[in-house]
């Protein structure tokens, strides 16, 4: 099989589980399953989402790593206490910019404030796993929700990432989806969470003075493969933008 043919079938698979998974967690929270409930049949679910049992079965057993079902040999699948708890936007799930504000009902634009090229300083080359001094690609810009300015986005990428001339692309769509044209699927990161002030230069620059604080969400993406391929500093305006933790013991 030709490898692009070979990446569009594999990314169709993974959307088309992750549908089913969101499929499931939105049923449970519909029905209002409760912990120790019984979850409908693989069969009964791939009727319901017209389906294989196979997706079905895949987005189950994510469904079961999390802690949200738990199968009982011979009987089915079960709620989990955990499973009864619906978390909106759970920090636990890796979405992009777009993803999170989109979600949030907000209509999204950007403004590009700067891209370029240039040699990777010790703290990229460390986040990226590359070697201090490869060529990368740094992108600046602020997403609006609604005209108000609610995330400012620092990322760095290695330059073979995303190959042409810059002035090609447009900077301003979501760029987990630009990485995926290009086969870098990323459905991972890691992360850390800090309350900030923007920098000085910037808040003068671009006319963000006093929106402060801010949520810094500073992570690395890795694409399906393991390669990190994504490294960013994502400002998230403290007053407007809140995440959600499922805490268990």
């Amino acid at each position: 099989m030709p490898e692009k043919a070979a990446t569009t079938r594999a990314s169709g698979r993974e959307s088309m589980v992750e549908r089913v998974y969101e499929q499931v967690q939105e049923l449970i929270s519909r029905l209002g399953l409760k912990p120790g409930d019984r979850l409908n049949t693989e069969a009964e679910l791939a009727e319901l989402f017209g389906v294989s049992r196979s997706t079905v079965r895949e987005a189950l057993r994510q469904l079961e790593q999390e802690g949200t079902v738990h199968a009982v040999q011979g009987q089915g699948r079960f709620i989990s206490a955990s499973g009864s708890l619906r978390v909106e936007r759970p920090m636990t799930k890796y979405e992009s910019i777009t993803e999170v504000l989109d979600a949030r009902g907000y209509q999204v634009s950007s403004a590009v404030l700067e891209v370029k090229t240039g040699e990777a300083d010790a703290d990229e080359a460390e986040a990226l796993r590359i070697e201090p001094g490869a060529e990368v690609i740094r992108l600046l810009r602020i997403r609006y929700g609604d005209q108000e300015p609610l995330v400012v986005s620092a990322n760095t990428l290695p330059r073979a990432t995303l190959p042409g001339p810059l002035e090609h692309r447009d900077w301003s769509g979501s760029l987990t989806a630009a990485l995926a044209a290009h086969g870098h699927h990323v459905n991972a990161s890691i992360a850390t969470i800090s309350a900030v002030d923007l920098p000085d230069d910037w808040q003068r620059r671009y006319n963000l003075a006093g929106l402060g604080p801010w949520l810094l969400v500073t992570e690395v993406g890795m694409s399906r493969q393991g390669e990190r391929v994504l490294y960013a500093a994502d400002y998230h305006r403290g007053s407007e933008i809140s995440f959600s933790v499922l805490r268990q013991r």
